[in-house]
């Protein structure tokens, strides 16, 4: 069932807002009617500014890392001072499956439940620069981001962050009048919200948007917003649509790589041609055969652009004469908590192919020097099973985000590229049981050489139990009811810090997230980005 609680405060910001491009609309507004953010295989458009501009002098990209379902940071960055973790593990260890991590240094013990706290071990310490007079670990299952924070400090921390109007603290959000973002607790809507800004039916993303301004910095404009995991409205733009890829490469429409159908090259050159070509004289017919011409042309430009998978770079290289696969690469694989064995990690094989779409854009094989890219892992809706389900989760996490900085540095590229991780929300402190319900503010993660890496940015809430009639968490100012977290930190502010990062203006910035304006000076730019 779908979750649902609706706002009835107005929203300060309308995604569709229109931008001052009317000028661009009038000549694409033919095309981009004909495809949306969703369009498949050969609908993937050319969807670039029509206006010159300089190309960009170096290189740089940003990729959002969504996990779908509401990931329970409340597990993956844990505050372990005295008084948080009394807190934690007074209202976690619950009957009748404990859903609390064991202390910092607690060994694991093999012969336990697969997924149990006990099979885990203890969290795994981090050091932030600023501690803020706590200390804080990982989940047991993140050991290589542990490395990633505090040794190389590649890996920077954002505690208690969601989408918010305006600063909010607990006394207003128990005021009708004051504002508070559209249908929270609801995973459609929230999963737009943090990608675009507004509950669901917004069709422009801040990734998209950000597209709109740096696509004309790239000679071939149609690579500027590429998604790895399908269609993300973070993606889609005024101008840019997204080009979709496959974790192979580029999506081609039916053809495989020698240009076949059925293993026929005369099916293949036939689908091909009759795709190319307009079968009559309506404006329609003829607009759907240039987007088709359009669309192969880029698949195929593409398709020589990329490097190969099993380049060393990318992957483990095959014997002569044998067939690549990325289900058995050892570098795409990660050892899974539950069963002790080491599988093929599909987040790992999106990471694959933005590294080698990144690698292409470097060498100026794409015409793409500013790039926007998606990728997402699902099932962190952790109503039941979560120790199970969210050991393997984090897992999977820390060990594509770990090949992912590893593959950049192999291509001298982790100063060029900056990954930040995103859900719909964050989880309850309670248990329902076995698992969390829905809840508002999260921690999340950003990685990059470019990041000021082993430290917070941001105050880390405070943890408090229950009250005593059982109602709501008094002793914190961060904890609504069941424990959910009111967030100190905006989504607008995270995507205003890289939007200046990618090279944006300020008032470039403040057009994309009007809702900044309502955030002190100070405290726009969350300062995690070396610049």
């Amino acid at each position: 069932m779908k979750h649902r609680t609706r706002s009835l405060q107005p929203r300060f910001f309308d995604a569709d807002r229109s931008a001052s491009r009317r000028g661009f609309l009038r000549h694409a507004g033919a095309l981009s009617a004909l495809a949306g953010a969703g369009a498949p295989l050969a609908l993937n458009l050319l969807a670039a500014s029509s206006a010159a501009a300089q190309t960009a002098s170096d290189y740089r990209a940003v990729v959002c890392l969504f996990f779908f379902g509401g990931n329970d940071a409340y597990n993956m960055v844990l505050p372990t001072d005295a008084a948080s973790w009394q807190a934690y593990s007074t209202t976690r260890n619950q009957a009748p499956d404990s859903i609390a991590l064991l202390a910092p240094g607690t060994a694991a013990v093999v012969t336990a439940a697969a997924g149990s706290p006990q099979r885990l071990g203890g969290v795994l310490p981090i050091t932030p620069l600023n501690a803020q007079g706590r200390t804080f670990a990982l989940h047991p299952s993140m050991g290589s981001l542990q490395t990633l924070f505090n040794t190389d400090r590649r890996l920077a921390i954002l505690p208690n962050i969601g989408p918010l109007l305006l600063p909010t603290s607990k006394q207003q959000y128990g005021q009708s009048a004051h504002p508070r973002p559209a249908s929270l607790f609801s995973h459609n809507d929230q999963q737009q919200t943090w990608q675009a800004l507004a509950p669901e039916g917004v069709t422009r993303g801040w990734g998209g948007r950000i597209g709109d301004i740096i696509a004309s910095q790239n000679t071939s404009p149609i690579f500027t917003s590429i998604s790895a995991a399908g269609n993300a409205v973070w993606l889609a733009g005024q101008n840019v649509r997204q080009y979709q890829v496959g974790t192979g490469g580029a999506v081609r429409l039916g053809l495989d790589g020698s240009g076949r159908v059925y293993g026929s090259t005369a099916v293949g050159s036939a689908l091909d041609r009759i795709a190319r070509t307009a079968r009559g004289s309506h404006v329609f017919v003829a607009d759907m055969a240039n987007i088709n011409n359009r669309s192969i042309g880029a698949e195929a430009s593409l398709t020589a652009a990329l490097a190969p998978a099993s380049d060393a770079r990318f992957g483990t290289p095959v014997a002569a004469g044998g067939n690549y696969s990325a289900n058995a690469d050892p570098k795409l694989q990660y050892d899974n908590p539950l069963t002790g064995l080491r599988v093929a990690n599909t987040l790992a094989q999106q990471f694959q192919v933005v590294a080698r779409l990144i690698e292409a854009g470097m060498r100026g094989a794409t015409g793409a020097k500013r790039q926007v890219f998606f990728v997402s892992l699902g099932g962190f809706d952790s109503h039941d099973l979560q120790n199970r389900n969210h050991a393997d989760l984090m897992a999977r996490v820390a060990q594509a985000m770990s090949y992912f900085d590893s593959t950049l540095g192999a291509l001298n590229a982790r100063n060029n590229v900056t990954t930040f991780t995103a859900s719909d929300f964050g989880r309850t402190f309670t248990s329902n049981g076995d698992g969390t319900d829905h809840g508002w503010g999260s921690h999340h993660l950003v990685m990059g050489g470019a990041v000021k890496g082993g430290d917070l940015y941001g105050r880390f809430p405070t943890l408090a139990l229950k009250n005593a009639n059982n109602s709501n968490f008094d002793g914190s100012p961060d904890q609504l009811g069941n424990g959910a977290l009111l967030p100190g930190t905006s989504v607008d502010q995270l995507g205003a810090t890289l939007a200046r990062w990618m090279g944006l203006s300020d008032p470039q910035v403040a057009d994309i997230f009007p809702n900044l304006a309502n955030f002190d000076v100070g405290v726009r730019n969350l300062g995690f980005m070396n610049v």
